[in-house]
């Protein structure tokens, strides 16, 4: 399509971080419209990610964050499938948002499969629980609009790698499990 100029291909990829191409194809799909091109985007994210989610991410990185004033923090590990990714700068600004994230939301479980059934089961409102204590189900700090996997998912189709979240530790003085 000759209608998509350069500039807007450019700033849809300053937005989603996908690739140049992916953008382009986006926007000829969506016939110059943004907002559906970046819906198409995030379609084609999460069937990216459903589809890379069975390889192996044995690289990656441990992140850790200390508040202001050395009270509270967290170490995270994140895992991706090389050591090329783990060390890119839209890896290491994700996982330093996340665990900056971990520290202002203070989640429970990593996702829904993480909870234990008998913690489950006893909630009054199971899917609101899930909500406030899994931290793939959070709305992100940086984007309140997105949850946190929406951020994975994105990072995933822009990577073209696997990517997970693999544990975290949150720490807080005088705070004992």
């Amino acid at each position: 399509m000759k209608g998509i100029s350069v500039d807007v291909i450019k700033e849809l990829r300053e937005l989603t971080s996908c690739g140049v191409m992916e953008c382009k194809r986006a926007l000829e799909e969506a016939k110059g419209d943004m907002d559906k091109a970046k819906e198409i985007l995030q379609k084609r994210g999460l069937e990216i990610a459903a589809k890379k989610s069975s390889r192996t991410a044995k690289e990656g990185r441990i992140e850790s964050y200390v508040h202001l004033g050395n009270k509270i923090g967290v170490l995270l590990e994140v895992n991706c499938e090389t050591d090329f990714v783990a060390r890119s700068e839209a890896f290491c600004a994700f996982t330093k948002d996340i665990a900056m994230h971990i520290v202002a939301m203070n989640p429970l479980y990593i996702d829904r499969e993480a909870i234990p059934p008998h913690i489950l089961e006893g909630q009054v409102n199971p899917e609101i629980f899930v909500r406030d204590t899994c931290l793939l189900e959070q709305f992100f700090i940086r984007d309140p609009k997105k949850i946190v996997r929406d951020c994975l998912n994105a990072l995933i189709a822009s990577t073209g790698e696997n990517i997970c979240i693999s544990r975290f530790t949150r720490y807080k003085v005088s705070e004992i499990e």
